[in-house]
């Protein structure tokens, strides 16, 4: 397996399958939409300006992966292997995702769209979802304690299928706390 340290990919598309171990590597401006990273492996990467909807990650290896202004569409990450996963995601399209079951304790989702995305039985302590959309994102039972969804918009969780101790919400996120009860607050 081919190994790469500290490069600068660009403008690479579906056709330049990645695979290999990438350590402190960049990656700009690429379209991997549909590629599969046949069990790649990358840590300490950056992924910005990308779109990577589609993605096949089996068995791929995300160890403090950052992904800024990315599209990713569709990918079930549920597939990836789970061992030292951590992805921190800014300003990112993250429609349609799979996590189901994942530790991502500390993972970091700030002010991106994460609309209809399956959190189910995964382990999300420490994490921040702050200023970001989560229509439709599902939350069953789901390790929430310490997570971050202040600024957070369209969540709704209910609290006695998850556990959300010490989880911080602002006061307009009231309503996707309380709708599972029927309760409206106005």
């Amino acid at each position: 397996m081919s190994y790469f340290s500290n490069q600068h990919f660009q403008h690479l598309h579906s056709s330049d399958i990645l695979t290999g171990e990438y350590d402190a590597c960049t990656f700009s401006n690429c379209n991997f939409a549909t590629a599969s990273f046949q069990q790649a492996s990358f840590e300490n990467c950056l992924f910005e300006d990308c779109d990577l909807s589609n993605i096949k990650v089996v068995k791929v290896n995300f160890q403090t992966v950052r992904f800024v202004r990315c599209k990713m569409l569709g990918i079930a990450f549920a597939a990836a292997n789970p061992f030292l996963l951590e992805l921190h995601l800014e300003h990112c399209v993250l429609d349609y995702c799979n996590f189901y079951k994942l530790p991502l304790k500390k993972s970091r989702f700030l002010y991106s769209q994460i609309r209809e995305v399956d959190f189910s039985q995964a382990n999300l302590s420490e994490a921040n979802f702050r200023g970001s959309d989560l229509l439709g994102t599902v939350f069953d039972q789901t390790n929430l304690e310490k997570v971050d969804f202040r600024e957070a918009l369209h969540y709704r969780i209910a609290p006695e299928l998850n556990a959300i101790k010490g989880a911080r919400f602002d006061l307009t996120g009231l309503p996707g706390l309380l709708e599972s009860y029927g309760i409206k607050v106005e």
